[in-house]
């Protein structure tokens, strides 16, 4: 690897707003923000608007889609194809 051309690897928090949740990782994000960690040190944060503990794939509380009802409200709307 050519030196001087990768952002700095480094530890970052970051943190899910949504389920005030954080967790600490390595990234090449930045941040003017910091947070002390549990283990007394200070970290960039990135907040972020989503993570697995919020998610609803994650949490189960995904929504099933209507499917077959969006495909005949879709035809009805427009028509069968020609090939139909």
């Amino acid at each position: 690897m050519r030196k001087g051309i990768h952002p700095e690897y480094r530890p970052v928090v970051f943190r899910d707003r949504a389920a005030d949740y954080a967790f600490l990782t390595r990234s090449t994000m930045t941040s003017e923000r910091t947070v002390e960690w549990e283990d007394g040190r200070t970290y960039p944060v990135v907040d972020v608007e989503i993570s697995h503990v919020s998610h609803p794939f994650y949490t189960g509380t995904a929504r099933v889609l209507d499917t077959a009802g969006r495909v005949e409200r879709f035809e009805r709307r427009y028509g069968k194809g020609e090939g139909a």
